[in-house]
């Protein structure tokens, strides 16, 4: 694993999130996007080398949805940069780490990802990403 690539946040509105972030962070909002697959609406926010996502849920089924329902808004997730998913993906099962999906799929910010079972990393989602090729 290269560095941390982002840290998601779980939030009611990535709208009313992103205003307040970008005063936070001093920097604005410079992509959002739809992630039909994870039924969520994200903003990203970049200081320095350090990026946020914002998470908003699309509907109620919605894992953020249900995660806001039951912890609140706040941090969902670590992500990983990895040059290599599928490499990182067979290292970590080798290991005996649960991983949520089977094959990297398509997320936000053109990135290859897959998820950690939070049980397997004291109770932290971590998500590997791997930059898509252009």
């Amino acid at each position: 694993m290269n560095k941390v690539e982002h840290i998601g946040i779980a939030v009611n509105s990535v709208k009313l999130a992103g205003e307040i972030y970008a005063k936070l962070l001093n920097t604005p909002v410079y992509k959002t996007e739809t992630v039909e697959s994870e039924h969520v609406i994200t903003a990203f926010l970049q200081s320095g080398p350090n990026k946020i996502e914002l998470l908003e849920a699309l509907n109620d089924d919605s894992t953020i949805a249900k995660f806001i329902a039951k912890k609140g808004e706040g941090i969902h997730h670590i992500a990983f940069e990895v040059d290599d998913i599928e490499a990182e993906m067979k290292r970590l099962k080798a290991e005996g780490f649960v991983l949520l999906n089977d094959k990297p799929k398509q997320g936000a910010d053109n990135k290859l990802v897959c998820f950690v079972h939070p049980k397997n990393a004291n109770g932290v989602l971590v998500e590997l990403c791997q930059e898509m090729a252009v």
